[in-house]
C-alpha cells in the first residue's frame, strides 16, 4: 500500500471510529506490521489537517488516534445536537475525580481523608459516567478496594495520558493562600485606623457620639466614668437610672402627674 493510500485508509478509519484508536490496532487494519511507518502517516496527516485549517483536527487522547472538531467550531455542534442535555459533574464529583486523578490508586478512606467528608455519593457518579473504576485491592486488613481512572476520564479531558496533567506545583496552591491572607490582614489594618483630627480640635468624645443628635451630654465626670466600668453586683438596678439621667427631675414627676389625672377625668365620662 503506497503512503498516499495509507493515509486515505487511516482517515477513513478514524473518521467512522467514535473511540481513539491505537497505533497497533490501525496497523492490524491496515494489514501491515510496520508500526512506525502508521505513526508517521498519522503525524503527517495532522499536520496536513493543520495546515489547510481544517475544522476537523487530528488528535492523540487515551493512548490512541481521533478525529474531532475543533474547539472554535464547538458552538455549532451544541446548535445541532441542542435537544440532546449536557449532564455536568457537581462540586463534589469534580473534587473526588481530581484526587483519584493525581494519587490513584486509591481507596474511599484515602479519598475521604484528604477531602474531609464522605465521597459515596460522588464515587458512584464518576463510576456510573465510566470516568473511574476498580483497579484492585489494596494488600491490608480487609483489602480495601483500589480505584482509578478510565481512559474515558482521558478521552473527555483531552488527554493522551495521565503524564499530560498540569503539573500541582504550577497551581501555587502555597503563594495564593499567603495572598488571600495579607490582603485580609490589609483590609483589617485599614478598617482599623482612626479618622484624621483637624489640627487644633479636641479628640472626640465617645459618650456625645453615641447620644441622638441635638443632645448633649450632662452627666459629670464621676457618671462618665461610671458608664464605663461595669456596673457592681451590689449596686441595686433601680437607682441607674437616677444616677445618669441628665434631665431635672421635675420633668419626670410632671409626666407622671398627668397620666394619672387624664385617667381621673376619663373615668367619669365612663360612668355617664
Amino acid at each position: 500500500m503506497e503512503d498516499a493510500e495509507l493515509k486515505k485508509v487511516l482517515e477513513t478509519l478514524l473518521f467512522i471510529t467514535d473511540a481513539p484508536l491505537p497505533v497497533s490496532r490501525l496497523a492490524q487494519l491496515c494489514e501491515t506490521k510496520n508500526t512506525e511507518r502508521v505513526a508517521a502517516a498519522l503525524t503527517e496527516l495532522k499536520a496536513s489537517f493543520d495546515a489547510e485549517g481544517r475544522t476537523l483536527q487530528l488528535m492523540q487522547v487515551a493512548g490512541g488516534w481521533q478525529l474531532a472538531t475543533r474547539p472554535e467550531y464547538g458552538l455549532w455542534v451544541r446548535r445541532l445536537y441542542h435537544n440532546k442535555m449536557t449532564v455536568r459533574l457537581t462540586q463534589a464529583a469534580l473534587e473526588t475525580l481530581c484526587i483519584i486523578a493525581y494519587k490513584q490508586p486509591l481507596t474511599r478512606a484515602e479519598v475521604e481523608a484528604i477531602r474531609g467528608v464522605e465521597v459515596i455519593g460522588p464515587l458512584e457518579t464518576l463510576t456510573q459516567r465510566k470516568l473511574v473504576t476498580v483497579v484492585g485491592r489494596r494488600e491490608s486488613i480487609g483489602r480495601p478496594i483500589l480505584y482509578g481512572t478510565t481512559s474515558e476520564f482521558l478521552r473527555q479531558f483531552g488527554l493522551n495520558s495521565l503524564e499530560d496533567l498540569p503539573k500541582l506545583e504550577s497551581f501555587n496552591i502555597e503563594n495564593m493562600a499567603a495572598a488571600a491572607q495579607s490582603t485580609a490582614v490589609e483590609l483589617i489594618e485599614q478598617e482599623a485606623v482612626p479618622e484624621p483630627v483637624a489640627e487644633g480640635a479636641p479628640p472626640p468624645d465617645p459618650l456625645a457620639e453615641e447620644l441622638p443628635a441635638g443632645e448633649t451630654s450632662g452627666q459629670a465626670p464621676e457618671a462618665a466614668e461610671a458608664v464605663n466600668m461595669e456596673p457592681a453586683a451590689e449596686a441595686p438596678a433601680a437607682e441607674a437610672p437616677a444616677e445618669q439621667s441628665p434631665e431635672p427631675a421635675g420633668v419626670e414627676v410632671s409626666a407622671q402627674a398627668e397620666t394619672p389625672a387624664a385617667s381621673a377625668h376619663e373615668e367619669p365620662g365612663d360612668n355617664n
